[in-house]
């Protein structure tokens, strides 16, 4: 799809969908917006607190360094792990439960390919494929990842996780658009559109499926398929059918399905487009009208989840800290939807009202604190939010995080990770690389 078919194709599905369901700040921006991919400019939120570039850049390249080549008794979360044909792996573990995960390995690559750290890059996504990707078409999980695995590759879950799979796809995209493709595994390109074929639509399959949970192991017999609601247009938590369809609010990525719509399968576009627009209609829905909090799992129609898989997951928990970072990217991103600023605004009130130095990470979604302890990781997706926020106690919480040490410690890779994007996305660093 060239260029112009695109934002013909674009235009049209944009009237009138896209202008009822995302209250689009203007009919003359209704495909490329007015953020960051429409202008070039990526708002500095440490340079406009006064910070100087060489202060700025000191701070993320510490904190790089720290979490992916410091200690790695206390310090690093990226770890190498030997080698095989395909060159160096390397792994992201989860330092305090002694695993790895695609939304850490995901992650990691997404940062290396934001800093220009190919070699991070290629042991990593190598170490995936190694040891996570399911090949089989028998496998309930074919053409996907495992989300758990031991640190010496050994599965622990087969079922996979679809945030993973989402960062997985963004990142191969800025690979291909900055380094170029290579071979194999590293057609950067072909590794994306394949996988995001398959989370479009991957056909049902029924098969076994092997799990490890707290120290007991599990098989069931799990019907899955693709990783998108098609009626709804909106990722699911599990595509298990067992599970019944529900959502993570963590997971929309409106700012990532905006590029697949461009950058994708050309059969796919309309779908990525009207996925965005579902989603910024969803973030309003689900966010509590009062505190702006959103829960770990929700319905399609924003009504919370709470299941025996997950107890309490109709509260603001871990899962949850990312969502207001996915919506106020979208605004800087692509400026569509101005919604997204007011619940930026909405949920920095709430948060500045708790204390700034001390509000706590677990919260019932009306406000009542569950968890006394001050996450790094939620300082770190606060000061995101300023990137949509209006008022100018945002300023507030970009400070917060640039005072914030890099995580270090048992709670350095959820908290690390977050922190790592935050001091990007705030910087103005976190960028869309785009096809040369």
């Amino acid at each position: 799809m060239t260029r112009n078919h695109f934002i013909a194709a674009a235009a049209a599905f944009a009237s009138p969908f896209l202008l009822t369901a995302c209250r689009m700040v203007d009919s003359s921006t209704a495909v490329n917006g007015s953020g960051a991919f429409a202008t070039g400019h990526y708002r500095n939120l440490f340079a406009e607190d006064g910070h100087s570039p060489q202060e700025i850049q000191s701070k993320i390249d510490s904190a790089f360094q720290q979490l992916f080549h410091g200690d790695p008794a206390t310090q690093a979360v990226f770890y190498y792990a030997g080698a095989n044909s395909n060159g160096p792996l390397a792994c992201v573990t989860d330092v305090k439960h002694n695993d790895v995960r695609t939304e850490g390995l995901s992650y990691g690559m997404m940062i290396a390919v934001q800093l220009n750290k190919k070699a991070e890059f290629d042991a990593i996504w190598n170490w995936s494929k190694t040891y996570l990707y399911h090949d089989s078409p028998a496998d309930p999980s074919y053409g996907f990842f495992s989300w758990q695995a031991k640190t010496n590759g050994e599965v622990m879950s087969q079922f996979v996780a679809p945030d993973g799979e989402s960062y997985y796809v963004m990142a191969l995209y800025f690979a291909a658009n900055r380094w170029g493709n290579g071979t194999g595994i590293y057609n950067y390109r072909a590794e994306a559109d394949r996988l995001l074929t398959d989370m479009r639509h991957r056909a049902l399959i029924t098969g076994q499926l092997f799990s490890s949970w707290r120290g007991t192991n599990h098989v069931s017999t799990v019907t899955a398929g693709p990783l998108f609601d098609a009626r709804h247009k909106m990722i699911l938590f599990s595509p298990s059918t067992g599970r019944g369809a529900f959502t993570d609010p963590s997971y929309h990525l409106p700012a990532f399905y905006e590029l697949w719509a461009r950058w994708g399968p050309p059969a796919d576009s309309n779908f990525w487009m009207a996925a965005a627009a579902a989603s910024r209609d969803f973030f309003p829905r689900v966010a509590n009208p009062a505190t702006g909090l959103t829960p770990d799992y929700a319905n399609f129609d924003g009504t919370v989840v709470s299941n025996r898989w997950n107890q309490g997951a109709d509260n603001f928990r871990f899962d949850a800290f990312r969502t207001a970072g996915n919506w106020s990217v979208d605004w800087s991103w692509w400026g569509k939807d101005v919604r997204e600023r007011e619940l930026s605004d909405k949920l920095q009130a709430f948060f500045e009202s708790k204390g700034m130095d001390s509000y706590g990470c677990q919260f019932t979604l009306d406000g009542q604190q569950l968890d006394d302890r001050h996450a790094q990781g939620l300082v770190a997706v606060n000061a995101e939010a300023s990137l949509a926020a209006t008022n100018p106690r945002s300023k507030r919480f970009v400070e917060a995080l640039w005072h914030t040490p890099t995580p270090d410690g048992l709670e350095r890779y959820y908290e690390g990770l977050l922190y790592m994007m935050a001091l990007l996305h705030c910087s103005g660093e976190f960028r869309i690389w785009a096809p040369q």
